[in-house]
């Protein structure tokens, strides 16, 4: 799929990627018939056993309620699209999914893997409850009829924190302690952490949040499904210092298989300035590289944003220069080495691009 370069860094990754990213619709307009007002943004994304593919969007309605739908993707030989409503994966029912306070509540931005070493999709997605934000599991056969299983518990502390933007990856790995076990990514974060104001995000300056990734040990999932809410260990996650994310850092999409290792597009959040206005919050998205035995060991981390709010419904939205990666899908199919990439446009839609992996080049990361 892709030809990797060994070289000296600075920066302290050892393979050279060359990724590159384009638009292909930078508003995919889905709309749901009993809720034409919603707004669908970040969604998830799942291949069905038939090899079809869904995209699980994030539903917010008035009162900033959230709910996680499902649209059935047809790609057609003349090229165009298909997009076919199928109704709500999950609606908020769990008392950690509701919330008396004004600001909503809800299932939020979620990501979806499916996992052959237990035969099973699961969901990790934000519940949006009397605790703030957290990170919740569910899971399926299908894709298609979900089960939740409870919010992520650390064994580390038993105290409750904010948390959220966790997606698993695809094969068993060993952990720090070398226990084999499922991995996945989550981020601690301040709550409240993020005040939408004048259409924009502030963020505390100096203050600065991670990935981090956690195990669940998989011979106890593999006895008891319900134990993927138990994670036995967590650590942050020590990216290589580059020209974004400088203020937070947080998971993307689920990791895919390559090559050179486990990739995911990530996302980071920068504090731009422009002449005569105040800072503001800009979203933008990456791609990370992890040695496939060493999660915690990054390979490869793009210098530059592969790509930032640029089309007019990205720079200006519910929230303003918002590029959120929640879903990356390949075809196996089509056989190409290319991913499709779905992402939150501006909080209130979805954008969708493609990323190609070429050979070395000297520019790491282009944007369209």
């Amino acid at each position: 799929m892709t030809k990797s370069c060994q070289r000296k860094s600075e920066e302290a990754t050892t393979i050279d990627l060359h990724p590159h990213f384009r638009r292909l619709h930078v508003s995919l307009g889905l709309r749901i018939p009993d809720s034409p007002e919603a707004r669908l943004l970040n969604p998830a994304s799942a291949r069905l056993r038939d090899g079809s593919l869904r995209l699980y969007p994030r539903v917010v309605s008035t009162g900033n309620v959230s709910r996680i739908g499902a649209f059935a993707v047809a790609k057609g030989a003349d090229g165009t699209t298909q997009f076919s409503w199928k109704g709500y994966a999950l609606e908020p029912q769990a008392p950690y999914e509701l919330r008396n306070r004004g600001d909503g509540y809800g299932c939020e931005d979620p990501r979806i893997t499916f996992v052959a070493a237990i035969d099973r999709f699961i969901m990790a997605y934000t519940a949006f409850g009397p605790r703030g934000p957290e990170v919740a599991i569910a899971v399926s056969d299908d894709a298609i009829s979900w089960r939740r299983l409870g919010l992520m518990r650390f064994q580390e502390s038993d105290a409750p924190f904010a948390d959220k933007d966790a997606a698993f990856f695809p094969e068993p790995v060993r952990s720090p302690r070398g226990t084999a076990a499922l991995a996945f990514y989550h981020r601690p974060t301040r709550w409240p952490a993020d005040v939408a104001e004048s259409g924009g995000t502030r963020v505390p300056v100096g203050e600065h949040e991670d990935i981090s990734i956690g195990y669940v040990s998989l011979d106890a999932v593999l006895s008891n499904v319900e134990k993927l809410c138990e994670a036995v260990e967590t650590h942050e996650l020590a990216l290589p210092r580059n020209m974004w994310g400088h203020l937070k850092v947080g998971a993307g999409t689920p990791p895919v298989g390559v090559p050179e290792g486990w990739l995911s597009v990530i996302h980071g959040v920068d504090l731009v300035e422009r002449p005569g206005q105040p800072l503001f919050a800009r979203y933008s998205a990456g791609v990370i590289v992890h040695d496939r035995e060493r999660l915690d060991r990054i390979l490869y981390r793009s210098r530059s944003p592969l790509f930032v709010p640029q089309e007019r419904v990205e720079t200006r939205g519910f929230v303003d220069q918002v590029v959120f990666p929640t879903a990356l899908d390949h075809d196996t199919a089509a056989d190409d080495g290319a991913f499709d990439i779905f992402y939150g446009v501006g909080d209130d839609d979805i954008g969708w691009g493609l990323l190609t992996l070429a050979e070395c080049a000297d520019d790491q990361a282009s944007t369209t």
